[in-house]
């Protein structure tokens, strides 16, 4: 009688870097490195409005488009990028992201015009939508399944690094050098980190890459087609990705019109001192690692709707005339939209069975959609109305979504 055959080994399945382990920490050190690409190019204008506005004669509104329309090129390209990624890698996409996105940051103080500016503005921003298009999808895959919450949070935490530091950069520059130079600093520093994310981020080896030729970009084009109609038919996500919309419209509303509040009457700070209100992003740094360990004791629910009713006692702090009261409540708006916000991103890949990468660039449309809209429609509030009115209105929004996380995430944990 013959001797059944061989059968090969089954390769055991990729459960992920567990969180203390050399891959763990290298990935986690890459992807705040790319957080530090993405977002200190992306967010420095914001340091620089009220200067903008004033040199070049426009209203705080026109000026912020240097914002919104980075933004908004974020907000178009998160779902291409996904598609790219899902083909040649998250890495690899990630990678050619940030170093297009280098090289047009460079170029931006070039700009001869305000409009070519803006054009350059818009294209930096679908270059560096690879970043927050991919990123949670690569830790999820990478990640073991325990620690995904925790290295979210990680990542969210060095996001605000990388704001901060742009913003820091860029605003005390500009008094001393002019904003061009200012601009081109922070792109020299994004693409340092854009190398420190290429020399760490370890290889992939929890991702699958579509399959190849034109009847497999078919297929994949239709897998994605319906992974995002079941993803748009999901109610919890489609909370989220409103949650999204909402409070980083609110959030980036806040910090574009600030320094516009402090540097008139009756604070009349300088430019340089006004820029330095941007480190309260450190509470944010803080608060989404702090809010992900919570989120393992009490639920994710109760972390998310705690930290958004935080964003609304914040901006209702923010009314008063004192500058003590306005950097207290700012601290406090901060730490809670990074909370929930850090909680919420990894909440979208917990949620998605499948398709990931796909549910990650729909809650990224809502989020930076939100940046480009709101963060734009306030310039037009505080133009009109004052400050008080727009902090109010942003107060009211922060609390209405509170109140509908909490209705419709009944069972989530």
């Amino acid at each position: 009688m013959s001797a059944a055959p061989e059968t090969a080994p089954v390769p055991a399945r990729w459960g992920g870097h567990a969180k203390g382990t050399r891959g763990y920490r290298r990935l986690i050190a890459a992807l705040a490195f790319a957080g530090v690409a993405t977002f200190a190019q992306l967010y420095s204008p914001q340091a620089l409005l009220p200067r903008l506005s004033w040199e070049l004669g426009i209203d705080p509104a026109r000026a912020s488009l240097t914002v919104s329309l980075a933004t908004i090129g974020l907000a178009v390209a998160v779902l291409p990028w996904s598609f790219v990624a899902d083909r040649i890698g998250r890495v690899g996409a990630m990678r050619a992201g940030i170093l297009a996105a280098t090289v047009l940051g460079l170029a931006g103080p070039l700009a001869p015009t305000f409009e070519t500016l803006l054009a350059l503005r818009f294209l930096e921003g679908v270059a560096l939508g690879s970043v927050p298009a991919i990123a949670i999808a690569y830790l999820n895959e990478e990640v073991t399944r325990s620690h995904a919450a925790v290295a979210a949070g990680t990542y969210i935490a060095g996001t605000t690094v990388g704001g901060l530091a742009g913003r820091l950069v860029a605003g005390p520059l500009a008094d001393l050098v002019g904003w061009r130079l200012a601009v081109m600093a922070v792109s020299v520093l994004g693409a340092a980190a854009a190398v420190a994310f290429i020399g760490l981020a370890p290889k992939a080896r929890g991702f699958s890459p579509a399959p190849r030729g034109a009847g497999g970009l078919w297929a994949a084009a239709s897998t994605v087609v319906r992974l995002l109609g079941a993803q748009l038919r999901n109610g919890r996500l489609l909370m989220l990705y409103t949650q999204a919309f909402l409070l980083m419209g609110s959030f980036v509303a806040v910090y574009n019109y600030l320094g516009f509040r402090l540097e008139a009457a009756p604070f009349s700070l300088p430019a340089s001192l006004a820029s330095l209100v941007f480190l309260a992003y450190l509470s944010g740094t803080f608060s989404s690692g702090f809010a992900a360990k919570l989120s393992l004791r009490y639920g994710r629910r109760a972390v998310v709707v705690a930290s958004t009713v935080a964003m609304t006692a914040g901006a209702v702090v923010m009314v008063a005339d004192s500058l003590a009261a306005i950097l207290a409540g700012l601290l406090l708006f901060t730490a809670g939209f990074f909370a929930a916000h850090g909680i919420a991103s990894g909440w979208t890949g917990a949620i998605a069975a499948s398709g990931r990468a796909q549910a990650a660039s729909l809650y990224n449309l809502g989020y930076y959609g939100g940046s480009s809209v709101l963060g734009w429609a306030g310039g037009l509030v505080f133009h009109a109305w004052g400050w008080s009115a727009l902090v109010l209105g942003i107060a009211a929004i922060a609390l209405t979504t509170a109140f509908a996380s909490w209705g419709v995430h009944r069972a989530g944990r």
